[in-house]
């Protein structure tokens, strides 16, 4: 599945030191004024997995492949940007091309670091980036609508489902709450995603605190953990200059740097997570001599559909597949201990994949 995270905020809220971090490179120039960041810099990253090592040294695979996630470094939205202040457009609509979003709220004091705003105000700034969402919304919303009309006077069932859709989207965008607010029904579910709306995608909230509050976080990220949990989100802290450095050192120095921060593990692992967890996902392995591979699902997938993400082929000729529970494949030393032990089963087409299943596929060419 090709997952895509925008990074969004505020110019100089440290998206591209974030971006840079997460990437491991300094694709992204990180300077101290608005609009660094002209294009998009995109980066596919590893989604940290413990559970894959594990199996990898259990079945003595040559190879570790990770699931991966894609961050996008969009430049910073400025008061104004549906109107086209700053750059504008350009920048909803590398929004619009992701599955999710990362707001990062500048929750550091520094001095020599321009604020955009001219104060510091993590609230207030995702209220800025959320009304110019919510505008860019509208302004789609409405643009759509007189010809969806036309097309629905013409007796065309898709154009009335879409404007009574977009009726739906449009009352709570008027009344200043992001679309997300108005869920549709499940019969819906698909016309409501072919809307494009901004402020229907998920949204994870990033507090970029200074270093010494990466372990605990300060007052001001504390506002947007209450944010979050009043919005329904997620909320993570974590410090982008610091994360900036560990990316620089090898990997047998990291732990020793974490460690002298109190940090168990880098804020961009955690960050990964949440954002791999705010799409929905789930995770399946597989594990043998050549490699060990984690998959991704979405929540609810079945067999076939598990196996079709490796192969279509996989999917069109399923027979059954041969399935383990992760703490079975561990406790038993493996496919070979866990059929021993009777923990591997035989699933069929209607099975649901649960998180952590190590899967081997039967199939009809």
């Amino acid at each position: 599945m090709a997952l895509k995270v925008a990074i969004v905020g505020l110019p100089n809220v440290g998206k591209s030191t974030l971006f840079n971090a997460l990437t491991q490179t300094a694709a992204a120039q990180a300077a101290n004024y608005p609009f660094c960041t002209i294009e998009p810099n995109v980066g596919e990253v590893a989604v940290p997995e413990a559970r894959l090592e594990n199996l990898a040294r259990i079945a003595s695979s040559k190879e570790i492949i990770p699931a991966r996630i894609t961050f996008v470094d969009v430049a910073g939205l400025v008061r104004g940007a549906a109107q086209g202040e700053g750059l504008g457009n350009q920048f909803l609509a590398n929004i619009r091309d992701c599955d999710a979003m990362a707001f990062v709220a500048r929750c550091f004091e520094d001095d020599d670091v321009t604020h955009v705003e001219g104060r510091l105000d993590p609230l207030d700034d995702l209220d800025i980036i959320e009304t110019e969402l919510m505008i860019a919304d509208m302004e789609s919303l409405e643009r759509r609508a007189p010809a969806l009309e036309k097309r629905a006077k013409g007796q065309d069932k898709e154009a009335a489902v879409t404007l009574r859709l977009i009726a739906r989207a449009l009352e709570p965008l008027r009344d200043g709450r992001p679309a997300r607010t108005a869920a549709p029904s499940e019969d819906d579910a698909r016309a409501w995603r072919m809307l494009q709306l901004l402020t229907t995608k998920p949204a994870l909230y990033v507090c970029n605190v200074e270093e010494g509050s990466a372990q605990t976080g300060n007052a001001l990220s504390e506002a947007v953990a209450s944010r979050a949990r009043r919005d329904g989100a997620k909320s993570v802290v974590i410090s982008a200059k610091i994360e900036s450095e560990i990316a620089l050192l090898q990997p047998d120095e990291r732990l020793e740097f974490l460690e002298t921060l109190g940090l168990a593990e880098p804020g961009l692992n955690r960050l990964i997570r949440e954002a791999y967890n705010l799409l929905g996902l789930r995770t399946f392995f597989t594990a043998g001599p050549k490699e060990a591979r984690a998959w991704t699902i979405p929540a609810g997938a079945t067999a076939p559909q598990a196996a079709g993400v490796i192969h279509t082929d996989f999917e069109k000729g399923f027979i059954r597949a041969e399935t383990i529970a992760y703490d079975d494949y561990m406790q038993f030393g493996g496919e070979s201990g866990a059929r021993e032990a009777g923990r591997l089963r035989a699933e069929g087409r209607d099975y649901v994949v649960r998180d952590g299943d190590v899967m081997n596929f039967r199939f009809n060419v």
